[in-house]
């Protein structure tokens, strides 16, 4: 099994989630550590994330060996979870 790695913006969001979606985000973010690339995920082009999504939320993440580094969790219609992976860069 990985392991995880969530950022503290990530930490924060998740704390802000009401129970049923942050069951399902939570969901999610444990099924990437035992299929860190599922069929439904996919590459960022320009970027080394990939993106999963869950319900109304984007999952943006990058494997480093054993290693699931969660960036950014946020609404899926909303443009301004690229603008964030941009500044991760």
């Amino acid at each position: 099994m990985n392991k995880l790695d969530i950022t503290r913006r990530v930490q924060k969001f998740l704390e802000t989630l009401p129970p049923k979606q942050f069951r399902q985000v939570v969901n999610k973010v444990l099924a990437l550590l035992v299929e860190p690339e599922p069929p439904d995920s996919k590459q960022l082009s320009g970027f080394s994330y990939r993106r999963a999504d869950v319900g109304e939320y984007r999952i943006i993440y990058r494997v480093e060996g054993d290693v699931v580094k969660i960036a950014l969790i946020g609404k899926r219609n909303d443009n301004e979870v690229y603008r964030d992976v941009e500044r991760l860069q």
